[in-house]
């Protein structure tokens, strides 16, 4: 993938609400320095405030403020004269109220975005399934590598928290069905709205039954169509043998779930219950880890070497298409049940 120009890394990042640390400041001050007409700054300054989706769904007012802030900053360093449009900006910018929820907005490589609104705090109502987190990122990006494993398939999502992951696969990854789960009630209303936001609409009822289908039926199947959406609420340790038998996924896929040792015996029982109540061959199991604390990690590949579950370390994938903060304790593990 061709590296973007400075203006898109830019937009990338600030559409995504990055920490500002990441945003390519020296390139800039360098940029600014060399050519210190007001085009850059311009060009920087539609494709993120200014942009569409900023002006739709916006980040944080403090976040949009000290990205201005900044900005201009740069241009004051430079010397060069004032530039209206970004005082402009920052004027409006200054009356604007806080609030405790803002947007973030992903661009695909399709053209299309996933959208979220999502909480300003790490842990809010009781849980930290309210944000994006890393891991989710890594997955979307390995599945938009490998867009076969889920084309035509019927997908279980663990733990989807506000949808990431799951919005971005059935955009780019043409899923039949798609089973979001979840058990925080906050979760799964934040998580049924940006659903709606990115313009899919939510299945009444039960998650989808899967049956098998003939290789020439999947060989037909190929004109897009927007796959059948259905949020859960999934319990793993209490969940029953109705919402399992219902549920018959061909892939299952979770993000940063593998984060507190008390849940480990829970998730790694719900892969096993998942197995026995499929017909026919067993789903194929992605999870996507940030590894923050290695023992814990180790805990989980014990464990599933404890019940019989293979495993392996899937290779990295190529792309850094949504420019998240350097983790490079990220790994995906393919699961054998």
């Amino acid at each position: 993938m061709a590296e973007p120009g400075l203006g898109l890394r830019f937009q990338r990042l600030f559409l995504a609400a990055r920490q500002l640390r990441s945003f390519p400041w020296p390139e800039l001050e360098q940029n600014l320095r060399a050519a210190p007409g007001p085009s850059l700054l311009l060009d920087i300054l539609h494709k993120t405030l200014l942009h569409p989706l900023c002006v739709k769904y916006p980040p944080s007012a403090k976040y949009r403020r000290c990205f201005l802030t900044k900005l201009i900053k740069k241009h004051e360093s430079t010397a060069a004269e004032p530039l209206d449009e970004l005082y402009d900006a920052l004027a409006e910018l200054l009356h604007e109220e806080e609030s405790t929820r803002c947007y973030k907005n992903y661009l695909l490589p399709t053209g299309e975005s996933v959208t979220l609104s999502e909480s300003m705090a790490i842990i809010s109502a009781g849980t930290t399934g309210l944000v994006t987190w890393d891991a989710a990122l890594h997955l979307a990006e390995w599945a938009m590598e490998n867009p076969a494993v889920f084309r035509n398939r019927t997908v279980l999502e663990l733990g989807s928290g506000i949808g990431f992951t799951g919005i971005a696969i059935c955009k780019t990854c043409n899923p039949k069905a798609y089973v979001f789960s979840d058990c925080h009630p906050c979760v799964l209303k934040q998580l049924a709205e940006n659903i709606h936001l990115n313009g899919f609409v939510v299945e009444p009822g039960t998650a989808p039954r899967s049956q098998a289908e003939s290789h020439g039926e999947e060989a037909e199947a190929t004109n897009f169509q927007k796959p059948k959406l259905t949020v859960a609420e999934l319990d793993w340790g209490s969940v029953t043998e109705k919402q399992l038998v219902d549920l018959q996924p061909d892939v299952i896929v979770a993000a940063d779930v593998v984060y507190d040792p008390e849940i480990i015996s829970a998730l790694i029982g719900m892969l096993q219950k998942l197995s026995a109540f499929r017909d026919g061959k067993p789903p194929e199991v992605y999870i996507a880890s940030a590894i923050r604390n290695p023992d814990t990690y180790r805990l989980f590949q014990a464990e599933l070497d404890k019940v019989g579950i293979g495993w392996q370390i899937i290779p990295a994938h190529s792309n850094s298409l949504f420019l998240h903060d350097v983790q490079p304790n990220v790994t995906i593990l393919q699961l054998f049940i």
